[in-house]
This record gives structure tokens, sequence and C-alpha cells, in this order.
């Protein structure tokens, strides 16, 4: 199993649910989403990150329209899946994918999983037998409590709630 550095992000309450935010992570970009109400009882909203960038022409992944457990792109409709990462429409990129990120919810804050060894660059061929796009490491603790829709923006995850210009 690959060690996780998990990273504070912003409290759940700043991602209204099916929306997106881009969070700065170590001057890496990524894409935090809210995606609602879990389907599992007494569980709070469910978050997902992924990277923040379409693997078509680079669109903020952030910014499209959540649907389900996926994200349309907001400049061509790419449709990406966001516990895997996979390419789902269209037919002709899903050879393609973006990395995702574990989250969970401790005391109302959203943490994303980093792993402490880099993984496999979106270049690079994928072992026999290994999926192209391959899911974030689920756990138990992944989703999180009840919600509070706040406004919110990009983070910094160096300061929990504070927001930077874009």
């Amino acid at each position: 199993m690959t060690d996780i550095r998990w990273v504070r992000v912003t409290q759940q309450g700043n991602i209204p649910p099916r929306e997106g935010r881009a969070v700065l992570i170590g001057g890496r970009e990524l894409a935090l989403f809210n995606l609602g109400p879990s389907t599992e009882l007494g569980r709070g909203d469910r978050f997902l990150a992924t990277e923040n960038r379409c693997p078509h022409q680079g669109g903020p992944l952030c910014d499209g329209i959540v649907t389900a457990v996926s994200v349309v792109c907001p400049l061509h409709a790419w449709k990406v899946n966001l516990e895997t990462g996979a390419v789902e429409r269209p037919a002709a990129g899903r050879e393609h994918c973006v990395e995702t990120f574990p989250t969970r919810v401790e005391d109302g804050i959203i943490l994303i999983g980093l792993p402490a060894v880099a993984r496999r660059s979106l270049g690079e061929e994928s072992a026999p037998g290994e999926p192209a796009c391959a899911p974030a490491t689920r756990l138990d603790s992944a989703q999180g409590g009840p919600f509070d829709s706040a406004q919110g923006g990009p983070f910094d995850s160096n300061q929990t709630t504070k927001e930077h210009a874009a």
C-alpha cells in the first residue's frame, strides 16, 4: 500500500453540494468536488479530488458541471469520472485520465491524501493488467458529516480557510 500524506484543505461548508473548487497544495492545483449527500445512511456530503486539468486541453475541471460521480469540462464537454479519473466521453478520449486523490473529513475539515511517492505520470504505459486510470485509495473514513452550504473559492492548504486570488 502506498503511504499517504494527509493535507488539511478547508471547512466542508466552503464547497456547496454539486460544485467543485480549485485547491492549491504545494504549487499543484487540484479540484475538490462536493457530490452532495452520500447514499450511505448517516453519512454527510461526499467529497472527491482530482487534478484540476482536463486531459483534453487543460480546462479547469473545478468549473465544470458535476453529474453523479462525474464532471463535464467547461471548455469542450469532456466527461471525467471523479472516482477513477477515466474519461467517459468522448469515446476517442477514453485512453486519457486524470489523477485522483482520496479524501476524508475530520471535525468538519476536508483533507486530501497525497501519495508520499509520486505516481506514474499520465504519459507512461500501464503495467500489463494494470488499469490505465486506477481509482484513488478508498478509505472507510473517506466521506464526511453534515454540510453547511457557504460560498467559497480557491484554497491554499497552508491556511485552512483563507482564500487567495486566482
